[in-house]
Order: C-alpha cells, then sequence, then structure tokens
C-alpha cells in the first residue's frame, strides 16, 4: 500500500513541476498556433452559410500558416469554452473556403477531427490536433456558432 501511495504522490510531483513556461496569448478567445517559443495569431472569419449544409469563408487561403501535422494551439479562454471547440478541414473552391456538412462527402468533409484540451493554468489552455493533418486549409470554429479560427498546415 505505501509503494503505491509513494507512487501516486510521485507522479503528482512531476505533474506540478509541469508547469507551462511558454509565451502567452496577447488577446483572449483567440487561439494562437504554438511554433517553439512564439505564437502565430490565427486567422479570425465568419463562416457565411451558402447552403442548407455548407459554410463559406472567404479568401482562398488563410495567412495563420503552420508546418506542424499535429499543431497545438494556446488559448487564454475568457468566454470561449474551449472543450467546445471542434476542428475541421476546409475545401478550397472558387476562391473560398468552405465546409458542407452533408453525408456523402469525400475525405470526410463536415466531420469534426479529434482534439485534445489541457488546461494549463487558470483560463489558459493547450488545444492539440489529435490526429496528424493533412496539408490543407482549416478552421477551429465553436460549437453551434459561426465563428472560425482559421490556419494552414503546409
Amino acid at each position: 500500500m505505501r509503494s503505491v501511495l509513494a507512487l501516486l504522490f510521485a507522479i503528482a510531483c512531476l505533474m506540478a513541476a509541469e508547469k507551462y513556461n511558454g509565451p502567452l496569448p496577447p488577446k483572449p478567445d483567440l487561439p494562437y498556433l504554438l511554433h517553439a517559443n512564439n505564437l502565430v495569431e490565427t486567422e479570425e472569419a465568419q463562416a457565411h452559410q451558402a447552403k442548407n449544409d455548407t459554410f463559406t469563408i472567404s479568401g482562398a487561403a488563410s495567412p495563420a500558416r503552420t508546418p506542424l501535422a499535429e499543431p497545438i494551439f494556446i488559448l487564454d479562454a475568457r468566454q470561449l469554452s474551449p472543450e467546445n471547440i471542434e476542428l475541421y478541414r476546409l475545401e478550397v473552391k472558387n476562391g473560398s473556403r468552405e465546409v458542407s456538412f452533408s453525408s456523402g462527402r469525400r475525405r470526410g468533409g463536415g466531420r469534426s477531427l479529434h482534439l485534445t484540451v489541457t488546461p494549463l493554468s487558470g483560463h489558459l489552455y493547450r488545444v492539440e490536433a489529435g490526429e496528424p493533418l493533412e496539408n490543407g486549409e482549416y478552421a477551429l470554429s465553436p460549437n453551434g456558432e459561426n465563428r472560425a479560427f482559421c490556419f494552414e498546415v503546409y
């Protein structure tokens, strides 16, 4: 029993030692891509409903870019709920980015991709893609909102 308690105490000490010492987001409620010790602001956009099941974002590409296939975001969540953020792959069509929620789309269009949310301290969260992303355009979006935080994986 003592060895189990000692092991649990050691694990708790290690977890407490893993404090976030990286850069802090300058703006609240805006996800930032984490690149070593730098933060890259995601492109905040409004998705417009083009058809019953398709949402469109203007522009063919996001200025926020990352070479990481499993990007990490740092978020100072004041009004945004990190647990309600979803990740979508966007298709580029006619100079715009779009996601369609109809059921017969290839490449899982409209299917949210897996995210892992880890509280760091206070309002600070680490949000990570839980699977490797192919090169292309993506958006983080709060569930039930048309707000999108866009980025490109290259």
